[in-house]
């Protein structure tokens, strides 16, 4: 439940700070935000 929780707010925290203009953009941030969750996965 704390890695969930952890993975919201880093999720959340990607969203907030870039600077999105476009769905594409958004979407770009969103893959970027998940593969940064899938190698933190893969570390532990």
């Amino acid at each position: 439940m704390k890695s969930l929780s952890a993975l919201t707010c880093l999720l959340a925290a990607a969203l907030l700070l870039s600077a999105c203009n476009t769905v594409q953009g958004i979407g770009q941030d969103l893959k970027k935000a998940g593969e940064k969750i899938e190698d933190a996965a893969k570390k532990k």
